[in-house]
């Protein structure tokens, strides 16, 4: 693999590849610092990262890398949406990278990757962050159909995406959909490849279901470690409701949860500058003052 180049924004960010274990993987860095290994959310691919919310955290003096799954996207190698094998994707690059210590970070399904990312790779994470996913084990609250119904459909639309990711009932969020869209579009050279509507609708279940996560080591690990842990939720996710993290309280000693109003399935594209600000913050005081033992 050639020396990995990190521009400063994620319109320019090259794609670059590095072969492990028979396949490639397709990833792009931006900025400098601290590593933040992002696993993406379910039919999204690099291109589904809003810019100017990476831009963010590398403005925040952060080396933030993005993905794409195997066989998803620019990537090789067999396409599954596996949790574990979305995992060990991230895994596997974050040593072809010579990367020491990580934040692992995920969103939606990306978010159930990262956790086991945690639990299996535990020296090299420094910090988790959480965007949008769901906890391990059963759930306080159900998913809505809505999701699955729009989710499993071939091509989505801004009124769509409105309702997947943001909170249609809200002018402020429906107009933050807007915004994030054109953010999204942006990038015209060098795209990820889609990933295919049919298998993507395939994979996906037909309804809300409990547990979507049924992984008690991972659940056990978060309630012991001194590894500090960041959600980040709307307060109207419409697949993942942040209600199921706030059931946990007390139960994971270093969870930390924040919940921003009028938004869904998406707070880091609706909240850009209070997410990466927060992000910043959580890794930075953790680092000056150690999680304290459970």
């Amino acid at each position: 693999m050639n020396q990995v180049v990190s521009p400063t924004n994620a319109v320019s960010a090259p794609n670059q590849f590095v072969e492990i274990g028979g396949r490639k993987l397709a990833f792009r860095t931006i900025g400098s610092g601290q590593p933040i290994v992002l696993c993406q959310r379910f039919r999204g691919n690099m291109d589904s990262w809003d810019p100017a919310f990476l831009d963010g955290l590398a403005s925040h003096g952060f080396q933030v890398i993005v993905f794409d799954y195997s066989g998803i996207g620019l990537s090789t190698g067999e396409r599954t949406y596996s949790p574990p094998s979305l995992a060990k994707d991230a895994i596997e690059l974050i040593g072809a990278l010579g990367l020491q210590k990580v934040v692992i970070g995920g969103w939606s399904v990306g978010g159930i990757a990262a956790q086991i990312v945690f639990a299996m790779a535990g020296p090299k994470v420094s910090h988790v962050v959480l965007l949008a996913t769901t906890p391990p084990g059963d759930l306080a609250k159900l998913g809505e159909q809505l999701f699955f119904d729009l989710a499993g459909k071939p091509k989505n639309d801004l009124i769509d995406n409105t309702a997947l990711f943001f909170e249609p009932a809200s002018a402020i969020s429906r107009e933050a959909a807007e915004r994030a869209t054109a953010r999204l579009g942006r990038r015209q050279h060098d795209l990820s490849v889609e990933v295919p509507a049919e298998w993507a609708i395939n994979a996906i279940a037909s309804g809300p279901r409990s547990p979507v996560f049924p992984a008690p080591a991972v659940l056990d690990a978060m309630k012991k470690t001194t590894t500090p842990i960041l959600h980040i939720g709307g307060d109207h996710d419409i697949v993942f409701p942040v209600e199921n993290w706030y059931a946990l309280n007390r139960q994971l000693p270093t969870l930390q949860l924040l919940t921003f109003p009028a938004a869904g399935h998406g707070p880091q594209m609706q909240y850009v500058r209070e997410s990466v600000d927060y992000i910043a913050s959580f890794i930075k005081a953790s680092q000056a003052q150690p999680a304290s033992q459970p």
